[in-house]
This record gives structure tokens, C-alpha cells and sequence, in this order.
């Protein structure tokens, strides 16, 4: 969330990796409205592979704070249900942790000097059940900072 200063990269490094990672709570699922990402590379190289994810695992990722979870389409909304924590809702990853099953949102080839965003038709927008993960990953050839959001209904 920025405050006072700016949004913070998150760099995307070598290997595959998770920049956002949403928890949705044992009692609720959520449709995914939209999500995006851009990059900060100077020069068009390869490809940044680029997938959303629905997951049965977690990465460990920096815990969001509430405050970082804004409802996008009503102010006075009551705070999101999505379960926060290391092993939950956050970004960054640290670690991937074993996934055994997931179900595909989305998924580019993405130029890292690009960015690409995308918006479900209404009435067929992608769902995550309750106690699943849904993971924004890269697979980068060369190191690049991104910046990532997804905005969901619960």
C-alpha cells in the first residue's frame, strides 16, 4: 500500500517466484475481478513468464498487513476475510513451498519493459474456493522489479 512513500519493487530474480500470494479464509472463496503486472526493464529481452494461479500450497511470503488489503470498490466496506500471515496472504516470496495441484487464471509471456493487465467478463470471472492460495508467480531469465496487484470480490 503507498503512504507516504512510494510502492515498493519487488524483484522478480531467476528462479520461479511468487510476488503476491492471496489466502482465502476456511468460510469464503473469492472471484478474481482483475490483475496486472509491469516491469522495470530498461532493454526488451526474453520473456518473463507470467501466471496466476490457483494453488493447494503456500509460499512464504512478507505477511500483509490489513492495511494492505483495501476493498477496491467500496470505501466503508468492512475489512477483508482473507487470512493474513507468512504462510498466507503477502508478497515477495521467500519460498515456494510444494505444490501438488493448482488450476490456471491466467498465464504470458510478458517483455520486461511491458506490463499487461487483464479483466474478467463479467459473469466469468476466475474463483478461488476457501483454503486455497492464489499465487501471482514469474519465471524470469534475467533479474527485473515488477510491481503486481489483483483485485478480487469476496
Amino acid at each position: 500500500m503507498a503512504t507516504s512513500a512510494a510502492m515498493a519493487d519487488v524483484n522478480t530474480g531467476t528462479s520461479i517466484k511468487t510476488l503476491l500470494q492471496v489466502a482465502t479464509p476456511s468460510t469464503r472463496g473469492i472471484k478474481v475481478v482483475e490483475w496486472g503486472i509491469s516491469f522495470e526493464g530498461s532493454t526488451a529481452a526474453t520473456p518473463v513468464n507470467v501466471e496466476l494461479i490457483d494453488a493447494n500450497a503456500a509460499a512464504t511470503v512478507t505477511a500483509h498487513v490489513s492495511a494492505g488489503v483495501q476493498p477496491y470498490d467500496d470505501p466503508n466496506a468492512p475489512a477483508s476475510l482473507m487470512t493474513l500471515g507468512t504462510s498466507a496472504t503477502g508478497y515477495n516470496a521467500s519460498s515456494e513451498g510444494t505444490i501438488t495441484a493448482t488450476r490456471m487464471g491466467d498465464a504470458q509471456k510478458i517483455a520486461p519493459t511491458a506490463q499487461y493487465k487483464w479483466a474478467w467478463p463479467l459473469g466469468r470471472e476466475f474463483r478461488v474456493a476457501p483454503s486455497r492460495f492464489l499465487r501471482a508467480r514469474v519465471h524470469a531469465g534475467t533479474a527485473v522489479d515488477a510491481w503486481t496487484y489483483i483485485v478480487w470480490e469476496e
